[in-house]
């Protein structure tokens, strides 16, 4: 065990102490893990839209003050009672969701649906003990999505703990643990499109661009981007997409237009958007007989999907994934070894980069739409 192992560590913190308001480095305390608790020294995080999404709390419970931040790398410290399989100095990604190895989900070939550990985007306690390990002057800072990335050090669930191999940067890694294995998997896992065919990715924000990657490895000839924002087209080529629509150009819904331009729609769709509207498009789209549509984005809770159940009875397919269809634990180590093997690209994903003092930059980049993923250095 390190010589930190079992006391308090004080380390620097980025913590959001009310909605909207700009991130603030101060010195906090991080207790050591408890039983199943993993301590973690980050090193280098990144920032996701939904780390922006509960920062603004404008459809949610907001829990303040937090300690945001989910993608991430980072290097063991010390480990709780219990934990087996990780040890101090072994690399690891943080992931937002878990893999316990014991509930009906994680015993399913099928699912990663964990009972225990799922996402909980509400809790901001370790599931142990109901208490934060994170404080200020002996008062609790929340944590989020069991994570908690944007610290020095931060405590989190074993089961929420991919090890990886060593030698993989964790620099170019650590966007593995959420938004480019979401997008990946949604296709490769879930989608499955066959070699040759025809995908629709609707919205090219970095998910989308990944399931576009997704649907590039996967052998499909035409991959057509779908999104609002025609300035993200040429950026989209160097991921495989050749083909773009933009919705607003066209007078007949967007479904019409993919039908018209596929000879009656597309094999596979793959929706990052999390828009109502968009999701349905991406449904209807897809051929008859054969077409599947996958839904990767979050849509807003009172939304509903619509759509003529005929759609259904000629065979076309509608799924959800969630995370791609990734065990965390089990899966992520084989994703971090495709990247090793020049399998998957991920330096293309990274367009900023900045140090931990810097944070609140990262938070500007995203909310002007201005790159895909912002690595946040934690040593400066």
């Amino acid at each position: 065990m390190s010589s930190t192992a079992g006391q308090v560590i004080r380390c620097r913190a980025a913590v959001a102490w009310e909605a909207g308001k700009p991130l603030v480095v101060e010195e906090i305390e991080v207790a050591p893990p408890k039983a199943m608790e993993v301590r973690v020294k980050i090193l280098y995080t990144s920032l996701c839209h939904t780390d922006v999404y509960f920062w603004e709390a404008k459809g949610q419970t907001p829990v303040f003050p937090r300690i945001f931040g989910h993608e991430a790398g980072g290097v063991v410290e010390s480990v709780g009672e219990g934990v087996t399989g990780l040890a101090p100095g072994d690399h690891v990604l943080p992931i937002f969701t878990g893999e316990c190895g014991e509930c009906a989900h994680c015993k399913s070939q099928e699912s990663n649906m964990c009972d225990l550990l799922r996402i909980n985007t509400d809790r901001g306690v370790m599931i142990g003990d109901g208490q934060s390990r994170f404080s200020i002057n002996g008062k609790p800072i929340y944590h989020f999505l069991g994570t908690s990335t944007f610290s020095e050090y931060t405590v989190i669930h074993v089961g929420c703990l991919a090890k990886i191999n060593p030698s993989a940067p964790l620099d170019k890694v650590c966007v593995v643990s959420c938004g480019i294995s979401t997008g990946y998997g949604a296709t490769v896992n879930v989608a499955r499109p066959p070699k040759g065919s025809t995908v629709a990715v609707f919205g090219l924000g970095a998910v989308g661009l990944a399931a576009a990657e997704g649907a590039r490895a996967s052998g499909a000839s035409r991959i057509i981007g779908v999104d609002l924002n025609p300035s993200r087209f040429e950026g989209a080529k160097k991921f495989g997409v050749n083909e773009f629509v933009n919705p607003a150009d066209h007078k007949k819904p967007v479904q019409e237009v993919l039908a018209e331009m596929t000879n009656g729609g597309v094999d596979r769709s793959i929706e990052c958007t999390g828009n109502i509207n968009a999701m349905i498009s991406a449904f209807e789209c897809v051929h008859d007989g054969w077409g599947v549509a996958v839904l990767v984005g979050v849509p807003h809770k009172d939304a509903v999907f619509k759509t003529h159940p005929v759609n259904f009875l000629n065979e076309r397919t509608l799924k959800g994934t969630f995370f791609g269809n990734y065990k965390p634990r089990s899966d992520i180590p084989g994703v971090v070894e495709k990247y090793m093997n020049k399998e998957l690209e991920l330096e293309k994903f990274i367009t900023h980069s900045v140090t931990f003092s810097e944070i609140n930059k990262a938070f500007d980049y995203m909310l002007q739409g201005v790159g895909l993923r912002c690595i946040i250095r934690m040593d400066g």
